[in-house]
């Protein structure tokens, strides 16, 4: 029955409540005649009758319940999406879709459940991808809005930082610079780095910081492209490495790494929440928004507090003789 239609549908159910086709067609403001013509088509592409005529009126066959059963169900479907409608136009339901660069996961389930506190509802899709790959599902609408560093410049965004994001140099807790103060640069050339992988932004960050002091790479052949994998091979003593602090700040707490104090360091950069111009947002996706915008700050992992006393240092010589590229870089890490 491929011409099958909602307002035949309605004429079956509107016969079966009322018994007669007259009282029927004048509910539907039909005339008899064009609503029994109606049934008849039914019945004929059907190959079944739809009603029996009884005593007291029209009765449905099986085949004539089967169209009840059809027009309840769209029903219900109908009111489910008005229903849904709604809560999604109050901001209470909906679904938003969300990327993070990796280093961002080590807070962003927190903000979700934070989040999720007073929007039980919303469905939240988490994508977690390195800094090109989330880039990507801007540009190409897969996502609704992105964590992350530096904002991309190659398409219109609009964004927010909502948080400070540091980097530090970590190495195992009996390292030998372990609590030294006042390091240079050139006190870490005789150390073996772990680095990130070439395209990282942590890795550019590194390159320029440590621009003019021969270093040595860390005899370690491994696939660095991990955070994880790198606070790993630091905490058995292969080598030290400049990393996020927040993806360092609970091995820190709990002893098993620890910062190295490097004059220009922590580097600061801060966090954004990113999204295209032209990404118009949900009233779910709006609301997320905000609160990233207003609430993040309080979700990020937290560095001890001597940690960060050299937040306001000033950069290594080659950054701070030109801030506008010091915040470019720093704001490239982490990704």
């Amino acid at each position: 029955m491929r011409n099958l239609s909602l307002k035949q549908l309605q004429a079956v159910a509107a016969v079966a409540r009322l018994g007669t086709m007259t009282r029927a067609a004048q509910e539907l403001n039909v005339t008899s005649a064009a609503l029994y013509a109606r049934i008849r088509q039914l019945e004929e592409e059907a190959g079944l009758l739809l009603f029996d005529r009884t005593p007291t009126g029209l009765k449905p066959t099986d085949a004539g319940r089967e169209m009840l059963w059809a027009i309840n169900s769209i029903n219900t479907v109908l009111e489910t999406c008005t229903d849904r409608l709604r809560t999604l136009k109050g901001g209470g339901g909906g679904r938003v879709a969300l990327g993070v660069v990796s280093t961002a996961k080590y807070f962003a389930p927190a903000v979700i459940a934070g989040f999720m506190e007073s929007h039980p509802k919303v469905e939240i899709a988490l994508t977690v991808g390195n800094r090109q790959g989330t880039i990507d599902a801007l540009r190409n609408y897969d996502i609704d809005f992105a964590i992350m560093g530096r904002p991309p410049r190659d398409f219109a965004i609009e964004a927010e930082t909502f948080g400070p994001h540091p980097l530090v140099v970590i190495a195992a807790p009996d390292h030998p610079l372990a609590g030294k103060r006042g390091l240079s640069r050139s006190d870490l050339a005789a150390e073996s780095f772990l680095v990130r992988e070439e395209g990282s932004g942590t890795r550019s960050v590194f390159e320029e910081f440590m621009n003019g002091v021969m270093i040595r790479r860390a005899k370690l052949g491994i696939d660095a492209g991990s955070n994880e994998t790198l606070k790993q091979a630091v905490m058995a003593g292969l080598g030290i490495a400049l990393l996020s602090g927040h993806t360092v700040a609970s091995e820190v707490e709990g002893g098993r790494l620890a910062l190295l104090d490097v004059q220009g360091l922590p580097i600061r950069r801060d966090w954004y929440v990113v999204r295209r111009s032209d990404k118009v947002l949900g009233p779910a996706a709006d609301a997320f928004w905000d609160y990233l915008a207003t609430e993040g700050r309080r979700f990020l992992p937290r560095l001890p507090e001597e940690a960060l006393a050299g937040m306001a240092a000033e950069m290594a010589p080659r950054l701070a003789a030109d801030p506008d590229a010091a915040a470019d870089l720093a704001a490239e890490a982490g990704e």
